[in-house]
C-alpha cells in the first residue's frame, strides 16, 4: 500500500470546497434517484481504482439501505438480475464516459439513447455531471495517493 502524498482534506481551499459543493448540488437536484447516482459513482470509482471513493461510496450506499447483493455485484452488473433497466443504462453510460480513451466514439449513440429512454435531458445532464465529478475526485485521489477510508463532509 502506498503512502498518501498530501492530505487533501486539509489542503483544499474554501473556494475549492465551495465549487465542489455546487457541483454536488447541481448533480443531485435534477430528480435522478440517489441510488442511481451512487451506483454511477461507485462504478466509475471501481474502474479508476479509487480506493477512498469505492470505500466511501459503498459505505454510503449501505447506510442508505442498499442490499449486499447489489453492492457486491456493481462491477458485474451486466451478469446480475439486481439492477433496473434505468440503472443499467446509467451504469453503461458511466462506464463509457469514464473510459473515454478506450475507443474512438467514447459514448456511442446506442448507449446514450438507452439512457435517454429512462431519463429526461435535465437528468441526463446531472448524470453526466456526476460521472465527470466522480472522475475528478478519482483523479485527485489517484494523483495524491489518498488512502481509504476517508471521511469527507
Amino acid at each position: 500500500m502506498s503512502k498518501a502524498r498530501i492530505d487533501t482534506t486539509t489542503t483544499a481551499s474554501a473556494d475549492v470546497v465551495k465549487a465542489i459543493n455546487l457541483l454536488y448540488k447541481a448533480a443531485h437536484s435534477a430528480g435522478v434517484p440517489q441510488s442511481t447516482l451512487e451506483l454511477v459513482h461507485l462504478r466509475a470509482s471501481q474502474i479508476n481504482g479509487c480506493s477512498p471513493c469505492v470505500d466511501s461510496g459503498a459505505r454510503a450506499m449501505r447506510k442508505a439501505g442498499e442490499t449486499d447483493e447489489r453492492l457486491f455485484s456493481v462491477a458485474a452488473w451486466r451478469e446480475t438480475p439486481y439492477f433496473t433497466d434505468a440503472e443499467r443504462a446509467a451504469l453503461d453510460l458511466a462506464e463509457h464516459a469514464t473510459r473515454l480513451a478506450d475507443k474512438g466514439d467514447a459514448v456511442p449513440d446506442p448507449i446514450w439513447n438507452a439512457a435517454a429512454e429512462h431519463f429526461t435531458d435535465e437528468q441526463l445532464g446531472a448524470i453526466v455531471l456526476w460521472i465527470a465529478t466522480t472522475n475528478f475526485f478519482n483523479r485527485i485521489n489517484a494523483a495524491t495517493r489518498t488512502q481509504a477510508p476517508q471521511i469527507w463532509g
